[in-house]
């Protein structure tokens, strides 16, 4: 059974012969009905109190727990973007060595090419100067047969010899 201050003041007493002393008695239930009463509001303004500081530490409890909530999402976000930028970065570095691989390819196939095109000029080259050695030679060979006197040559002497011998015999005779 719960006392309230209005108990405390509506309690009557016995009187006996020699009781207490009826005022002395009230005037003390009713100091302690008014104590009493103070109790009970600061009681209940101490529990109003504790239902607003439950209720803020409630409210406290849901904002941390969605803190938590959104912390884990970032971590979980963050790792995402981690894992999905370390993918990216493995396709562009797989890309970039195929890239490289069909440059190194094409640089040596350019190579091969401009191996094959030097060897070319070179049997040109070689094939030219045996043509442009040929061609001398025939030259050389040529002008070797116009210093040396021919039959012509000869014949051609002797007809001039005989030209000369006539004139001046001509010249001699008629004189």
């Amino acid at each position: 059974m719960k006392i309230t201050p209005l108990d405390i003041r509506q309690k009557r007493f016995e009187t006996a012969l020699r009781g207490f002393s009826r005022r002395e008695v009230e005037a003390y239930l009713e100091l302690i009905a008014g104590e009493f009463e103070e109790v009970v509001k600061e009681n209940i303004a101490l529990k109003e109190e504790v239902k607003r500081t439950q209720f803020k530490v409630e409210q406290h409890q849901e904002r941390e727990r969605t803190l938590q909530e959104t912390m884990v999402t970032a971590q979980r976000i963050s790792e995402d973007l981690k894992d999905a930028a370390k993918k990216e970065a493995e396709i562009i570095i797989a890309d970039a060595e195929h890239q490289a691989e069909k440059i190194v390819h094409g640089a040596h196939q350019r190579l091969v090419q401009v191996v094959e095109d030097i060897n070319e000029l070179k049997r040109q080259r070689t094939q030219f100067e045996s043509q442009v050695r040929s061609v001398l030679d025939a030259h050389q060979k040529l002008l070797e047969t116009f210093k040396s006197p021919t039959f012509a040559d000869r014949d051609y002497a002797r007809v001039e010899d005989n030209v000369a011998y006539l004139s001046q015999k001509k010249a001699n005779g008629d004189s």
